[in-house]
C-alpha cells in the first residue's frame, strides 16, 4: 500500500512525545505553556506502522473521547484496538480524556497497548474539544473517531476503511439510518434524534439522515481546512463538521451501517439538548448571517 500524507505539517515537541499536528492553526503549544489543560503522557509506537520516507506514518488515526466512562471502559479500549489489529491497516489510536475524575485515566497506562496516545484535558471543556485535540495530534493519512463508552461497536470501522479503500469518500459517517444498521435505542432518544434531523434539513439543507452519530472517518487534507474554522466544544462538533466541509466544497459523504448497543445510563438529558440546540442555532448564524466559516486564515 503507497502511502503519502495530505498538506504540510511541522514536527513539534511536547515533553518525550513527538507529535505532529494536523494544521498550524491549533497550536497546542500554547495551549500547554500558558493554559496547561493538555497534557500528552505517552509516547507513540512505530510498530504496525507504514513507512513513509525516513518517518512512520499510521494509514487512520483514530480519536475516542471520554469522560469518566465507567466499568466498560478498559473492555472498550481492548475491543476497538482488537478490531483495528483485525482490519490489516498501520493505526493509532488516540484516547482523549476530557477532564476525567473518576480513575479512567489510569487505565491505559496500566493495560500498555503500544498504539495508543494518552492525551488529558486538566479541565472538562466538552467533548468537542476533546475531538479537536485529538484530531489535531493525529497523524494518519485518514482521521476519524468513536465515543469511548462502548455504545457503538467498533467492528464498524472496518466496513468504514474498506469504503475509504474503494471510494475515496470526504467522509464516512455512521448511521442509525442506515437500513443495515442494528439500533437498541430508548423512544425518548429516537425522537430526539428524529427531531434535531429535521431541523437540520429544514436550517441547513444538508442531505444527512443523521449527523450525531459518534463514529466518522475523515480524509485528511478536509480536516486540515475545516479544523481551524471550527469553534463548536460540545455536541455540536459533529453538525459544523458537515456544514464546514460543504462550504469549503466537499459533498463526498457516505453513510455506513452501526450496531448500536443496549445502554443502562445516558449522557442526554435535557439540559444537554437546550445546549445542543444552542449550539445549532450558533452554528447557523456563524453560516448564514457572519459568513464566519468563509473568512479567509
Amino acid at each position: 500500500m503507497s502511502m503519502f500524507i495530505f498538506g504540510a505539517t511541522t514536527d513539534r515537541y511536547f515533553g518525550e512525545l513527538k507529535v505532529r499536528p494536523v494544521v498550524e492553526n491549533v497550536d497546542l503549544s500554547s495551549e500547554l505553556e500558558e493554559k496547561g489543560y493538555v497534557v500528552v503522557s505517552s509516547t507513540p509506537s512505530t510498530s504496525g506502522l507504514v513507512p513513509f520516507g525516513d518517518r512512520d506514518e499510521p494509514f487512520i488515526s483514530i480519536v475516542t473521547p471520554y469522560y469518566n466512562p465507567g466499568a466498560n471502559f478498559e473492555s472498550a479500549i481492548r475491543e476497538m484496538v482488537g478490531v483495528l489489529d483485525s482490519i490489516g491497516v498501520s493505526y493509532e489510536l488516540i484516547a482523549v480524556s476530557d477532564g476525567s475524575s473518576d480513575a479512567s485515566n489510569e487505565v491505559l497506562p496500566r493495560i500498555g497497548i503500544s498504539t495508543i496516545k494518552d492525551v488529558y484535558h486538566l479541565r472538562r471543556q466538552g467533548k468537542g474539544s476533546a475531538l479537536r485535540t485529538g484530531l489535531a495530534l493525529g497523524r494518519g493519512r485518514y482521521l476519524g473517531f468513536i465515543d469511548a463508552d462502548g455504545d457503538i461497536d467498533p467492528k464498524a470501522l472496518r466496513a468504514f476503511v474498506g469504503t475509504v479503500a474503494l471510494y475515496q469518500p470526504d467522509i464516512v459517517l455512521g448511521s442509525k439510518r442506515h437500513p443495515m444498521s442494528e439500533v437498541v435505542y430508548p423512544p425518548i432518544r429516537r425522537l430526539y434524534s428524529s427531531v434535531y434531523q429535521l431541523l437540520i434539513k429544514i436550517l441547513f439543507g444538508l442531505s444527512i439522515r443523521d449527523t450525531q452519530t459518534g463514529i466518522k472517518l475523515c480524509r485528511r487534507e478536509l480536516i486540515e481546512e475545516v479544523l481551524p474554522r471550527m469553534v463548536e466544544k460540545r455536541f455540536a462538533f459533529d453538525l459544523e463538521l458537515f456544514v464546514v466541509a460543504r462550504r469549503l466544497g466537499y459533498d463526498k459523504f457516505f453513510e455506513a451501517p452501526v450496531v448500536i448497543r443496549e445502554r443502562l445510563t445516558s449522557t442526554i438529558n435535557w439540559r444537554s439538548v437546550l445546549k445542543t440546540m444552542l449550539d445549532t442555532f450558533a452554528i447557523f448564524y456563524r453560516e448564514r448571517v457572519l459568513h464566519f466559516y468563509d473568512r479567509r486564515l
